[in-house]
C-alpha cells in the first residue's frame, strides 16, 4: 500500500514540475517578445474610412484617442501631413510639440 502511495505522489510531483516547466517556458516567451517589440512611434497618422480618402488626423504617439486606422509615421511625415493641410488632434496636439505654427 506504502508503495503504491509513492508511484502515486511522485506521478503527482512529475506533473508539477511539467506544469513549473511550461510556466517558466511561457514567462520567458513572454519577456523574449517583449524585448523584440519595436518601439512605439512618436507620430500616428489617423487614416480615412476608406483607401481614396485623405488622412483625417495628426496624433502623438501617446494620444488616447488613436483610432484603430491610423499608422505610425516619422516626424517629417507628420510635418508634411499638418503643411498639407490635414487637422492636428485637438486632445493630443501634435502641431504644438512639433513646433509646427501655421
Amino acid at each position: 500500500m506504502l508503495r503504491f502511495l509513492e508511484r502515486a505522489q511522485e506521478r503527482d510531483l512529475a506533473r508539477t514540475r511539467r506544469w513549473i516547466a511550461d510556466e517558466e517556458r511561457r514567462q520567458a516567451e513572454q519577456r523574449q517578445g517583449e524585448r523584440a517589440r519595436p518601439p512605439a512611434p512618436d507620430w500616428f497618422l489617423e487614416l480615412g474610412l476608406n483607401q481614396d480618402s485623405p488622412p483625417v488626423y495628426v496624433h502623438t504617439g501617446g494620444c488616447w484617442n488613436v483610432a484603430k486606422r491610423s499608422r505610425g509615421v516619422p516626424r517629417d511625415a507628420a510635418l508634411r501631413a499638418l503643411a498639407d493641410g490635414v487637422a492636428a488632434c485637438p486632445q493630443c496636439r501634435p502641431d504644438a510639440e512639433l513646433g509646427y505654427l501655421e
